[in-house]
């Protein structure tokens, strides 16, 4: 199958800083469908200046539903839903054009993870991720957070070649994301999962014992230390926030 059938789809806020080397990766495709939610940088003007971008503004509703209305707007049937820090590799590429789709598979990308230039290869590693497939076979969860590709009944197959992942430039970008990701977490959540102040603590903990020593985090540097603190911090303040919001909820 050419790569001419299949729509790349990525949702965009705020992503100047690694948007124009993303879409740069994708200019043998025929359909890219930038879906941008309430940026206040040059984001749009970066995704507009591209000929092959079908671009489409509109509100962040969770990542599942969102991923999915984005996907709505595709023309092509086949899906490689990316995100817009996302780089594919000239490999990746080739290598897809080669490949012949089942529309009773779902194929996967192997993700090298980075922090500015820096390759972290113990705190992350690398990532086998489901991101290719039929829009009319299946579709993202509704999860606003943690959203993942509904993979029940399909064999998974997978696509050769590297796609580098820069998900962070700056350690402001930890703490920007970390309150991002810990509010859906906790709003997604309220009312139905139960949390407490010692949850907060203690998977916080486990989680920098878990990312800086188990997994070696400390192997990377600098850059393992500040990943670890950021992981404790994110599941610190998603527990915290929920429990706040479960009390508000039964207060009401």
């Amino acid at each position: 199958m050419s790569i001419k059938n299949i729509s790349v789809v990525m949702i965009v806020n705020n992503a100047q800083k690694t948007l124009d080397v993303s879409l740069s990766s994708l200019k043998e495709f025929s359909e890219v469908v930038v879906y941008e939610n309430n940026s206040t940088d040059e984001s749009a003007k970066i995704a507009k200046s591209y000929e092959n971008v079908k671009f489409i503004s509109g509100d962040f509703i969770g990542f599942g539903p969102t991923k999915n209305r984005a996907i709505s707007y595709a023309s092509n049937e086949w899906i490689l839903s990316l995100d817009s820090d996302e780089v594919l590799s000239q490999e990746f590429v080739e290598n897809l054009k080669k490949e012949n789709l089942d529309s009773n598979a779902l194929y996967t990308i192997l993700r090298s993870n980075y922090y500015k230039e820096l390759q972290i290869k113990h705190c992350w590693g690398d990532d086998i991720i489901v991101r290719l497939f039929n829009k009319n076979r299946t579709k993202f969860t509704d999860k606003k957070v943690h959203e993942k590709i509904i993979d029940d009944g399909f064999e998974i197959k997978a696509l050769k070649g590297e796609v580098k992942h820069y998900p962070y430039s700056t350690v402001s970008d930890f703490i920007v994301k970390l309150d991002k990701y810990s509010t859906i977490y906790a709003e997604d959540n309220v009312g139905k999962k139960n949390s407490s102040p010692l949850k907060a603590f203690a998977n916080g903990s486990f989680s920098f014992f878990k990312t800086y020593f188990i997994k070696g985090g400390f192997l990377d540097g600098y850059a393992g230390l500040i990943i670890a603190f950021s992981h404790m911090a994110t599941n610190f303040y998603k527990y915290i926030k929920l429990y706040e919001l479960n009390k508000e909820l039964k207060g009401k």
